[in-house]
């Protein structure tokens, strides 16, 4: 695209910033709760006092940038190339594990069974602008311990798109990348053509706790994907200020940065495109739609030139209402115009506490709008059409032009945002956009199909999911 791209950071502050990440690094040092990652640095020529409290030298940030891979593929169940995660190249998708789901049939919130999740991998299967999928809910049906393994399957089972998984602990990561090699044909052809990614969530920037780092170099060690995220929140676990707490939290990306390289040169990794959310000091609510922080963990992820891991398309509202849509369509447009690569949390309401499908489907228009207004314009003979101009003339219209029969279609049209007359609106059934919104989740999930893994490969899969069960 050719557009302009707006970045919130000028390159002095992103130097800056990634110059305070080293001081970070090198003169406070981090808390890494895994052995194995203490030694692996200690070998590389970091300090480590206290057990555990390690220091990084700025030798061993840049000789990790010089490994990590710029650019990160991502598959289809079908060994396609459908997301090159690099440049200014944007692509969408859900959250996962939502303790509360609003139903789209009722309105209501209530917590999510197993047939949920199944329902929002159908409805992402299903919708064009979802690029990749995550499991949405958390299901409250089933043994919460290996809850994770029946997210995996489900979602092997159901959709072609891309997968980005969680899971608890290191025994999750590995029962959820036996699958996906089950699916793919072996761990060559996985690592060779990944379809799968894991999001890790290590506890803070300052703060790396055992499990986090088990997968990382676990992950690491088979050269698959993941994404490393630090948790953040301003004024708690960081600075307040914007700056202050996005220096930490690049602090701790860096961490999985340098201990992906050193546990497998070229390694890809994706750091987080978001960062500097504060905690809300009125409700004490940790909020996803604030505006402060937003554009500064993607500049900076640019300025280094590493993919990154964003969030939009969520919503701080309690239902499908006017503010959802509004923090959902902001959001969304700040990625587009940002650059933000990876974007997920489309359809979370309640700061993250709730999904929606209704929602989701909502932000698939939005996307579709968005798409549109980013794309380029084409400025020619045809599209200026000055013959035709000439032609019809000041007494003349357009509509009934081949020019137009060839063109209007180029034009964006939406399904779920109203452009009737009133007494169509009315005849339609004078529905709001969360009503229409809800009609259409029904109607995707009456009619689509995802197209099925073969008997003896869900059969594979599932077998991990009950030894986990049984163990």
């Amino acid at each position: 695209m050719a557009y302009n791209y707006f970045t919130r950071l000028t390159p002095e502050q992103c130097h800056r910033l990634h110059n305070a990440s080293l001081e970070i690094l090198e003169r406070t040092g981090v808390r890494l709760y895994e052995p194995e990652a203490v030694d692996l640095l200690r070998q590389a020529g970091a300090q480590v006092s206290d057990g555990n409290r390690v220091r990084i030298p700025v030798r061993l940030v840049e000789q990790a940038l010089s490994t990590a891979p710029r650019r990160v593929v991502l598959y289809n169940r079908n060994g396609q190339p459908v997301m090159p995660v690099e440049g200014r190249r944007t692509f969408f998708g859900p959250g996962s594990d939502c303790l509360n789901i609003v139903d789209h049939r009722t309105g209501q919130r209530r917590q999510p069974a197993l047939q949920d999740v199944l329902e929002g991998i159908t409805v992402c299967d299903a919708l064009e602008h979802i690029d990749f999928v995550m499991s949405m809910f958390l299901p409250g049906d089933v043994n919460q311990e290996i809850a994770d393994r029946y997210q995996m399957e489900l979602m092997l089972n159901t959709t072609l798109k891309p997968i980005l998984f969680v899971t608890y602990a290191l025994s999750g990561c590995v029962d959820a990348i036996e699958m996906a090699e089950a699916v793919a044909g072996g761990a060559a052809a996985l690592r060779e053509r990944p379809s799968v990614a894991c999001y890790v969530n290590a506890t803070t920037g300052l703060n790396h706790n055992q499990e986090a780092l088990q997968k990382l170099l676990y992950l690491a060690g088979k050269g698959l994907p993941m994404l490393y995220i630090p948790g953040a929140m301003a004024g708690l676990t960081e600075p307040v200020t914007v700056a202050g707490s996005t220096a930490v939290k690049n602090a701790g990306t860096l961490v999985g940065l340098v201990l992906s390289q050193l546990t497998r040169e070229g390694t890809p990794i994706i750091v987080p495109g978001w960062g500097g959310v504060g905690l809300d000091m009125h409700t004490m609510v940790r909020p996803y739609c604030e505006p402060d922080h937003r554009g500064v963990a993607e500049a900076l992820a640019h300025a280094n030139g590493l993919p990154m891991f964003s969030l939009a398309g969520a919503s701080d509202a309690k239902l499908v209402d006017q503010q959802a849509g509004i923090e959902a369509a902001l959001t969304l447009m700040v990625e587009a115009v940002t650059g933000g690569h990876i974007v997920h949390d489309l359809g979370y309401l309640e700061s993250g506490l709730s999904g929606s499908l209704a929602q989701l489907v909502i932000c698939d228009e939005i996307v579709a709008w968005i798409k549109h207004f980013v794309q380029d314009i084409e400025v020619n003979d045809e599209t200026l059409a000055l013959d035709l101009v000439d032609q019809v003339g000041p007494d003349g219209q357009f509509l009934k032009t081949e020019h137009t029969r060839g063109h209007f279609r180029e034009r964006w049209y939406p399904r779920l945002l109203e452009r009737d007359n009133y007494a169509g609106w009315l005849g339609k059934g004078g529905k709001t956009l969360a009503g229409r919104a809800a009609d259409r989740v029904a109607e995707i999930l009456a009619t689509h199909k995802p197209k099925p893994l073969s008997v003896q490969v869900s059969r594979a899969i599932h077998a991990v999911v009950e030894r986990a069960e049984a163990a």
